[in-house]
């Protein structure tokens, strides 16, 4: 597959200046988010919000997609791991160029917003391109090869990174265990518990990571 399928949503006001390009978990789809936007569409009303499946059919949920194995849940080898990640993270970073050029905007102001394996693949991605993007905000992740970002990043993005205490799918530690590794490699970063929370998003999480949208765009808030 040379291009990954994605969906679009315009900005309310038609004014096209900014962009949130959502990337989802394990075993869903891109639709399975883009709901966000509409949400929070007229807080933010000059955003464009896309949505991008992964590349794959996932193997634990047919009708979804992954962006690469995971041992853990589905039984694969780490190499296969590897691999699929380094593959997906090809894919992604050609969809990110083919997309500003498409809307016509600068890498500063594009936002990527994942959520479980989502948040994963853009904390691979958006720091190894050498024109950062606004901003990471991740939901319910994990960091990817902890060891090797301080070397690898090219460049280095302000992060938000989001995590429900309660998380029965990826562990709680892992929000400590990525902002550290994030933090020692000179990465902006900061965070948010979702107190009772499990693996999802809880609306005090989803009003932090617009807030963050807001500032890293700079977009002035309209005190809703």
């Amino acid at each position: 597959m040379s291009e990954l399928n994605s969906k679009r949503r315009g900005s309310a006001s038609g004014n096209d200046s900014s962009l949130v390009l959502f990337l989802h978990g394990y075993g869903a789809d891109g639709a399975d988010l883009l709901g966000i936007g509409e949400h929070v569409a007229l807080v933010l009303p000059d955003t464009v919000f896309v949505a991008v499946d992964a590349p794959t059919p996932s193997v634990m949920n047919p009708t979804g997609f992954q962006w690469f194995p995971l041992p853990w849940l589905d039984g694969s080898t780490e190499t296969a791991m590897v691999e699929e990640l380094v593959r997906s993270a090809r894919l992604l970073d050609a969809f990110i160029d083919k997309l500003l050029a498409d809307e016509d905007l600068d890498p500063g102001r594009l936002l990527l917003f994942g959520f479980s394996q989502g948040t994963m693949i853009g904390l691979h991605v958006a720091p190894r391109r050498a024109d950062p993007v606004a901003g990471i905000v991740g939901f319910s992740g994990r960091l990817m090869f902890p060891g090797c970002i301080a070397d690898e990043a090219k460049s280095r993005p302000p992060t938000l990174l989001v995590h429900g205490d309660a998380d029965e799918m990826v562990p709680f530690a892992e929000l400590g265990a990525a902002t550290g590794a994030l933090e020692a490699a000179r990465f902006e970063v900061s965070s948010h518990v979702m107190e009772g929370t499990g693996h999802g998003i809880s609306p005090d999480g989803l009003s932090v990571a617009l807030n963050f949208i807001r500032q890293r765009l700079g977009i002035e808030s309209d005190g809703s």
